[in-house]
């Protein structure tokens, strides 16, 4: 690897202990001891890429899934293990013969039908989409050692630990519209970004917070939802819909249809957070999604919203933004020219108008 420091290439043996040999200065990560073969070289360089050298700025799940995504491609089953299997198989197989030693022979056979096992996993997807570091190992491993060495996290990554939704404070204004958005990273995206104060929306992170902005929103203030593309994004939306009727609410996510047809995404699976046999019965009943939708769900994959190009999703979501706030404004012009935003006024008198001399 590539010394980020004196950028020397270092041999196994010069950078023990995460240290160069020539420098003699530490560095966060080896790509021979972590399981996305990261090395500081290449996590700047994906940061700088993702940030567009620094004219946003992003959270370290978008980090996460940017260094993973080559991965999501590969099956943990490499052909490089059946062909091992498959010549030692062979090679026992000649000295058991030759040798006069049967008791190879089994091993001899034993060594071929593992390979064709691998083979067939490969072929058949066993263990492909499966992150080889989850986003919550990422932090706990790779940022913390990055941590440990830097003192801050990369530069250009906003952190996203505690409680990254804004709290409006009691005397702001009455907010355009609300914005849901489960995802820590994206919401400490667009925080970080300031879309919600520039747009004058409330980001919140589910339905619990919503409830009580609803009453301030103009009538046609919508209730918009970022979402995953998976099962729980999908009940979301619905369920908000459910709850809010009459209420505008957009699904402003990564529908799924539209993940599973874009060439460029990658999606991934999590064994833990497989849906379950209700949610797919929910899903089923809404009559919304394909029975080859409804399979891909059901084995565990999905589209994370810190899948999309950063740069890309805050334009997208600024002029979504732009686009209501116009609607909102039209509407409340409309009310004033109706007497909605004056004082009762006492009989003959015109002086009691908001803004009025």
């Amino acid at each position: 690897m590539i010394c980020p420091h004196c950028e020397r290439n270092l041999l196994r043996k010069e950078r023990t202990g995460n240290i160069c040999g020539h420098c003699k200065r530490r560095y966060a990560l080896d790509p021979k001891t972590n399981s996305l073969r990261l090395s500081d070289l290449r996590v700047r360089r994906i940061t700088d890429a993702l940030t567009e050298n620094g004219r946003i700025r992003i959270a370290p799940g978008q980090l996460w899934y940017a260094l993973s995504r080559k991965r999501f491609t590969e099956s943990t089953f490499a052909p490089g293990c059946a062909g091992w299997a498959l010549f030692g198989g062979v090679l026992l197989g000649f000295w058991g013969v030759f040798g006069g030693l049967p008791p190879l022979l089994y091993a001899a056979a034993a060594l071929p039908a593992a390979a064709l096992g691998l083979l067939i996993a490969r072929q058949t997807g066993v263990g492909l989409g499966i992150p080889p570091m989850s986003r919550a190992a990422f932090r706990s491993e790779a940022l913390a050692a990055w941590t440990r060495v830097y003192g801050t996290l990369p530069t250009g990554v906003v952190d996203d630990i505690g409680h990254p939704w804004p709290r409006r404070p009691v005397a702001a204004p009455p907010p355009t519209a609300v914005l849901v958005c489960p995802d820590p990273s994206i919401a400490a995206f667009l925080a970080a970004e300031g879309l919600p104060e520039r747009h004058g929306i409330a980001l919140v992170q589910g339905p619990e917070q919503v409830a009580s902005l609803v009453p301030a929103l103009p009538p046609r203030g919508p209730v918009l939802v970022l979402h995953d593309a998976d099962a729980p994004g999908e009940l979301l939306v619905r369920a908000l819909r459910e709850t809010l009727r009459g209420r505008p609410v957009v699904d402003a996510g990564v529908a799924l249809r539209t993940a599973r047809a874009l060439p460029k995404a990658v999606p991934y699976r999590d064994p833990a957070r497989k849906p379950t046999a209700e949610e797919l019965h929910r899903l089923a009943d809404l009559g919304e999604l394909t029975p080859e939708d409804l399979k891909w769900l059901a084995q565990g994959w999905r589209f994370p919203l810190v899948g999309l190009p950063p740069a890309r999703l805050l334009t997208v979501l600024d002029g979504l933004a732009e686009r209501i706030g116009r609607d909102v404004d039209s509407e409340r012009r409309d009310a004033a020219e109706v007497g909605f935003m004056t004082w009762p006024a006492a009989a003959g008198s015109g002086e009691d108008r908001v803004g009025g001399p």
